[in-house]
């Protein structure tokens, strides 16, 4: 499975991104697809996961409604909708996948099998 993220950029406080992971080789059925940020020199945080085959989603509690994460089969790709977007969101946007169970999201970093190379977020103030 080899992921593709896009869609991050520069922009001021208040804004939104809306930041795209597309699969290439296989499809996302069966899978968990996350969506992570890390800022540098800290741990790589879970923000949003959803499980492809049945649309499940959870969020990282500091999400707090300003992200929702989605999906369309036919392109294969999974979504993340960056609102209100704060200078503390400023950091690397990965997605990621790994085989779930009927329903399951995976929510541990660590339990992720295949990455996306980032997308920078920077928002200003």
């Amino acid at each position: 499975v080899q992921l593709q993220a896009s869609g991050g950029g520069l922009v001021q406080a208040g804004a939104s991104l809306r930041l795209s992971c597309a699969s290439s080789g296989r499809a996302f059925s069966t899978y968990s697809v996350g969506w992570f940020r890390q800022v540098h020199g800290k741990e790589r945080e879970f923000i949003a996961g959803i499980n492809w085959d049945y649309g499940t989603t959870a969020y990282g509690e500091f999400v707090k409604g300003r992200f929702t994460i989605s999906k369309d089969n036919a392109a294969n790709t999974v979504y993340l909708q960056l609102n209100t977007l704060k200078p503390e969101d400023t950091a690397v946007y990965y997605c990621a996948t790994v085989e779930a169970r009927a329903r399951e999201i995976v929510v541990a970093t660590i339990m992720y099998k295949y990455w996306g190379q980032g997308t920078q977020v920077t928002v200003s103030s």
